[in-house]
């Protein structure tokens, strides 16, 4: 594998030796106004599928740019099958979860209303676009994507039956933090409630969940963002690629 360049660019277009990727407004103008890269310079670029690729800057202006892929440098590394479910809050923290879950390896992120959930504003094309950002900083070459908002109860009336939950259960606090060592590893999802908690009718609903697994995150209640880093933690120590 050749070296990598410093600056990585997700290209939603076909990857390969000699393709040729054109830029849209935004990415030449990050490009070559912000970055100051002209003809000859090299980036990294990848499209979630064909792993990452050295491309080579053929044209350049502030308002288009054309790449050329020469070599890859990196083979296409996806997450294992974790979906955080997750209640929106206040923009940064929604923002902040949406990162943070990218970087540790969810490959779904799905974003639900509950009874209680207080911020239920959000523009998925926006998340989307801080996932693609988390994405290129981190040296990842996989992108989840970030589904529009939906109902927690429309969401479970058709859950998968082959797909586990982990349910991070808030009145487990106190309790010594979960051993998920004990779990079989494959499809699983991480549900994280929002800043009020889960109703007394989701709470009945999760508990009697067949796929439902309810957790401690230990000693203290966490905020809504913390608590989703916390179990992307335990879950990938214990089940997905961490371990």
């Amino acid at each position: 594998m050749n070296k990598r360049a410093k600056i990585r660019l997700f290209l939603d277009a076909p990857m390969g030796a000699g393709q040729s990727l054109i830029l849209n407004r935004d990415q030449a103008n990050y490009l070559f106004n912000v970055m100051r890269l002209s003809v000859g310079d090299s980036v990294s670029v990848f499209n979630g599928q064909d792993g990452e690729w050295q491309a080579r800057v053929a044209e350049a202006n502030k308002r288009k740019g054309i790449l050329i892929c020469e070599t890859q440098s990196g083979l296409q590394v996806s997450p294992p099958d974790l979906w955080l479910v997750f209640a929106p809050i206040k923009k940064a923290r929604t923002d902040f979860i949406v990162e943070k879950a990218t970087e540790m390896g969810a490959a779904r992120i799905l974003p639900v209303r509950t009874d209680f959930t207080n911020s239920d504003r959000m523009r998925q094309e926006r998340l989307q676009a801080h996932a693609v950002e988390a994405s290129e900083q981190c040296g990842g070459t996989y992108v989840p994507p970030v589904e529009d908002i939906q109902n927690l109860s429309t969401l479970l009336d058709h859950w998968p039956d082959d797909r586990q939950i982990l349910f991070c259960d808030e009145r487990k606090v106190g309790e010594p933090v979960s051993d998920l060592s004990d779990q079989h590893r494959g499809k699983w999802a991480i549900l994280i409630g929002p800043e009020g908690g889960f109703s007394e009718a989701e709470q009945s609903r999760l508990r009697r969940f067949e796929q439902a697994t309810s957790i401690s995150l230990g000693p203290r209640i966490l905020r809504a963002d913390t608590a989703a880093v916390a179990a992307l933690a335990l879950w990938q120590r214990a089940l997905g690629d961490w371990a």
